[in-house]
């Protein structure tokens, strides 16, 4: 492996980012400084975590990173989910963003669990 763009988990932390950015430019014009930056924060602090994790170099800053990343998952599948009950964007627009956190929520646990220290 030659770094953390060679992780699963950060290649679909990015897609879901770009996927995020794409649906919320759909959003009214007066939630871009509201709704809309606060969607696309959490999405890119997603991959952005797990890379700076993996660049610290130790395992401890590497979970801690990554549970950040996880909290900012959850972050963004909230926002996601108030823009559909808002009607900001239809609902059908937003839930393949939805299942992919899903998924990716499973890969940061997987993750999460290789990373801690074995009893």
């Amino acid at each position: 492996m030659d770094g953390y763009r060679d992780l699963v988990v950060w290649q679909r932390g990015m897609s879901l980012a770009e996927a995020t950015y794409r649906v919320t430019q759909a959003f009214p014009r007066e939630e871009q400084f509201g709704l809309t930056s606060q969607a696309r924060r959490a999405a890119v602090s997603i991959p952005a975590n797990i890379a700076e994790g993996y660049g610290r170099g130790t395992r401890p800053a590497y979970i801690s990173f990554v549970r950040i990343a996880q909290g900012s998952l959850k972050e963004l599948e909230t926002h996601l989910l108030l823009a559909g009950r808002l009607g900001l964007c239809r609902k059908e627009a937003i839930q393949p963003l939805l299942a992919e956190a899903d998924e990716l929520g499973r890969m940061i646990r997987a993750l999460l669990t290789r990373l801690r220290p074995k009893p």
